[in-house]
């Protein structure tokens, strides 16, 4: 997932009451970030699987690094650093913060070893303790729910990186286990209809945001409508069965070539043994449940999908302005479910909006009208980034809890699919 800056946080509280909800939030989010990474060891926290994904360790020192290095070593004039080569080590993109280490090495960083990263986590906290009990100011406390944001955007990648690198094991080991659960019953999705018009897209009010969702501005929608639910894993078996992955009319050119080049056949994790497919999950290897939301596609996959279905992605506007008619629904990180969950029965209601799968569209990650980038270092990220990526929204069953609302726009390249990533379908009206 990736890394934002913040709009200015609400304050509708009290500059005081203000920084003592952050501050309890910021060790709540500490917290997690060390309950997370409880179930494994030590060795399990250092190996990298692939370049997209990163080791534990380096999630837990990098969400640690960005509070000393944005917060702590530039307002804290008692502070003294940890370690100063931890910088080299645990930057991630911050051009402005200097020299890091490539990316996709971070697995071969045996030093400094998890007992070193566990005791500057340590540190910094021991230290954003005394900071933060302080009197501080605005600006400070924008950076600290910036900081928050960022650490639950890299709880769930640490989670999508463990299954990364569970699945590439032989032993197919499970982060967290649990009982085999009897395969739901499978719905049809319903279409919900929406009326064309001029709407309203991107963030708007005191609440937290990250710049790429705004400024607010106006779209124009033509009717449309959204199925009622993600696309399910007997879905997928469907497409499947009817030569989707050796159909080039289907693909596009790119992701038909990124199909040939890589061998795909199914999602990532799925796995035939005789002649049935089984997949690996955060609870290791499981059978396919057809009712539940396919996951772990990439954007190609999921146009092609559409596609063959004859209907289409949605855009964001689109998702965003039918998310309106919801509340937060689906699993997320707090249900403890690790995996998408089948929608249920059809009750004329969009169905895990906020939960399950992020969803793909098929929007372009660009700017909104009037954007522009904040300054320095921490507003790097989002704008160098809006090219040749695209939005998924809504959330998944490894998103912290609270972490995502409508405007949210997440964004991954099209060939990417080791997150948690599906899609629902829209037709034209």
């Amino acid at each position: 997932m990736s890394s934002n800056q913040a709009t200015p946080a609400s304050r509708t509280v009290g500059k005081k009451g203000r920084a003592g909800e952050l501050r309890k939030r910021l060790f709540e989010t500490r917290a997690l970030s060390r309950t997370l990474a409880a179930p494994l060891s030590d060795e399990d926290q250092v190996v990298q699987a692939m370049e997209d994904a990163s080791p534990t360790k380096w999630h837990l020192g990098h969400t640690t690094w960005f509070f000393e290095s944005f917060l702590l070593a530039e307002l804290d004039t008692s502070y003294k650093l940890f370690d100063e080569d931890f910088a080299y080590c645990f930057n991630s993109y911050y051009e402005g913060k200097g020299e890091r280490h490539p990316r996709p090495f971070r697995g071969l960083l045996t030093r400094p070893g998890a007992d070193a990263v566990r005791a500057y986590r340590a540190h910094v906290d021991e230290a954003l303790d005394r900071f933060l009990g302080e009197n501080v100011d605005d600006a400070t406390l924008d950076i600290v729910e910036l900081g928050i944001n960022h650490e639950q955007q890299h709880q769930e990648l640490l989670l999508t990186d463990i299954l990364s690198l569970f699945a590439s094991q032989p032993l197919r080991p499970a982060y967290r286990k649990a009982a085999l659960a009897a395969a739901d019953k499978s719905y049809p999705a319903k279409y919900i209809a929406f009326e064309g018009g001029v709407a309203e897209a991107g963030h708007v009010g005191d609440g937290f945001s990250y710049d790429n969702e705004g400024p607010r501005h106006e779209v124009l929608l033509h009717p449309f409508a959204l199925a009622d639910r993600c696309v399910t894993k007997g879905d997928w078996l469907d497409f499947m069965a009817d030569g989707g992955y050796e159909t080039p009319a289907l693909w596009l050119s790119d992701g038909w070539a990124t199909v040939r080049e890589q061998g795909w056949r199914a999602p990532l994790y799925w796995e035939e043994h005789d002649g049935e497919w089984r997949q690996m999950t955060l609870a290791g290897m499981r059978p396919i449940d057809p009712a539940a939301p396919v996951a772990h596609l990439s954007y190609f996959e999921a146009d092609a999908f559409a596609r063959w279905s004859g209907k289409r992605l949605p855009t964001e506007f689109e998702w965003e302005h039918a998310s309106e008619t919801t509340e937060d629904n689906g699993p997320t990180l707090g249900s403890e479910a690790y995996r998408p969950s089948p929608a249920g029965k059809p009750d004329g209601s969009l169905k895990q909006m906020f939960g399950d799968v992020w969803e793909w569209t098929q929007s372009h990650y660009s700017p909104y009208p009037g954007y522009e980038p904040p300054k320095g270092a921490v507003g790097e990220y989002n704008g160098k980034f809006m090219c040749a990526q695209f939005v998924l929204k809504g959330a998944s069953c490894v998103t912290p809890d609270g972490h995502s609302r409508r405007t949210y726009r997440n964004f991954f390249y099209p060939h990417q699919r080791w997150q948690f990533t599906g899609l629902r379908l829209a037709e034209n009206r």
